[in-house]
């Protein structure tokens, strides 16, 4: 692949995603792409570069941007930050009327597994009436975190065993989440960099492990956006490796954790 192509599959990809391709992800481009390549009856990348300049060809586009999106999950990742919403959650419900829903969002939420854990957290708490958004750009993720259903190893990774005897069903060689947890998610394809406005606002959103795929004016764009969404007292959880430091304004760390960022200003029940 010449350099002149990695840099149109590039350019289209960050238009598309805000993901950032350097050229050290050349090797990226070239096992991922592969299957599409295939598919399209094409002999390089170089030619995919080619065909992608048709601007009718919106659904090779797509299919290339997903297949470039790391989409990597696991019940109750990292630990601290559900821990964190625990305690936050009866809070949160405290300081609101008995008839609020209390909404969150998951961004880029991958096969399910973080806003399922988020179900699981809401349940062992007793607090029904909430709503778990959960967001992603490909198709093929939502379309799994839909479906509900995970293999023994998802299963295996961040799933304590009592949860999984009390909140999933073994079909086959497969585990599916209870109804009860499906029913309070909803789960719908979208870009992080679209106009989130008319979704409203949620108390808590969780957007991890994805900044660290943008440059710092998208990084920033991004927080600007989802800072918008956020409730005065909610609470916004990133990667353990993401900061909001010289990107927003509008985000300030809650003292004594990791990766918990509250308004600028307001009054948050995070702290």
């Amino acid at each position: 692949m010449n350099t002149e192509s990695f840099a149109a599959i590039a350019g289209l990809v960050k238009t598309r995603s805000g993901i950032v391709l350097t050229p050290d992800k050349a090797y990226m481009l070239e096992t991922r792409l592969a299957p599409i390549l295939k598919q399209e009856n094409l002999a390089s990348l170089d030619a995919l570069a080619m065909r992608l300049r048709d601007p009718r060809a919106e659904i090779l586009a797509r299919a290339v941007t997903e297949a470039l999106t790391t989409n990597e999950s696991s019940f109750f990742r990292d630990g601290k930050p559900f821990d964190h919403l625990r305690r936050l959650l009866p809070k949160l419900r405290a300081a609101r009327p008995a008839t609020h829903k209390i909404r969150i969002w998951s961004a880029a939420c991958s096969t399910g597994q973080e806003a399922y854990s988020v179900a699981i957290i809401l349940r062992d708490l007793g607090i029904q009436n909430a709503e778990i958004y959960g967001s992603d750009l490909s198709r093929e993720v939502v379309e799994r975190a839909r479906e509900g259903s995970f293999t023994q190893f998802e299963v295996q990774r961040g799933l304590p065993v009592q949860m999984l005897v009390k909140y999933f069903k073994q079909e086959g060689s497969k585990w599916r989440v209870a109804p009860e947890l499906r029913a309070m998610t909803r789960f719908e394809e979208r870009n992080l960099l679209a106009d989130h406005r008319p979704l409203g606002r949620f108390d808590v959103i969780f957007c991890r492990n994805v900044l660290i795929y943008f440059d710092p004016p998208t990084k920033g764009k991004v927080m600007n956006a989802l800072a918008a969404q956020l409730a005065p007292d909610g609470v916004l959880y990133l990667g353990g490796a993401e900061t909001v430091l010289g990107l927003t304004d509008r985000l300030v760390a809650v003292t004594g954790e990791r990766g918990v960022y509250a308004l600028a200003g307001a009054v948050s029940a995070a702290s």
